[in-house]
């Protein structure tokens, strides 16, 4: 319902952040998760933030730890039609997630992992306005958390 109703106050710009950040998960009831063996601590969620509005253009919840990058590309996939550029840290340093995103007409913003001498100047050459950005999804996450709590829980599970 966040989803549908931010999205729909906002036009988005095509310019996007994505981030990850993780929910405590409330249970219900002790004698429940004892009887089913429910051990689920945390949610990781992967949200898409429109750097512009703020509006949050997709999530993408998970109890798995997959790695970032593997979420990268599946919460892009979806919206890569609206976007223009994707901007990210370096935990979405993958080259094929580049490569797609490239295919897809998407400019990817993501900071390379310093591995070698010459990958400092790769990194400062996306360094600029538009990079900065990125620190909107962590506003969002920010004011979600103060205003809403830190702990999630759910009255129903959808599953894909």
């Amino acid at each position: 319902m966040l989803l549908r109703l931010s999205v729909q106050l906002h036009d988005p710009s095509g310019h996007a952040a994505i981030d990850a950040t993780f929910f405590h998960r409330e249970n219900a009831s002790k004698h429940y998760c004892r009887r089913t063996n429910y051990r689920v601590q945390t949610l990781k969620t992967t949200a898409l933030v429109d750097t512009k509005s703020q509006a949050i253009l997709d999530v993408h919840c998970t109890t798995k730890k997959r790695h970032d990058t593997q979420l990268g590309w599946q919460v892009a996939r979806r919206n890569v039609g609206d976007l223009a550029s994707l901007v990210a840290d370096k935990g979405y340093d993958w080259m094929e997630l580049r490569e797609k995103l490239c295919e897809e007409s998407v400019r990817p913003l993501i900071k390379h992992r310093e591995f070698r001498p010459i990958d400092p100047r790769v990194v400062r050459v996306i360094d600029g306005p538009r990079y900065r950005q990125r620190a909107m999804c962590e506003t969002v996450f920010s004011t979600i958390k103060r205003t809403l709590g830190d702990a999630v829980r759910a009255r129903t599970w959808y599953i894909s």
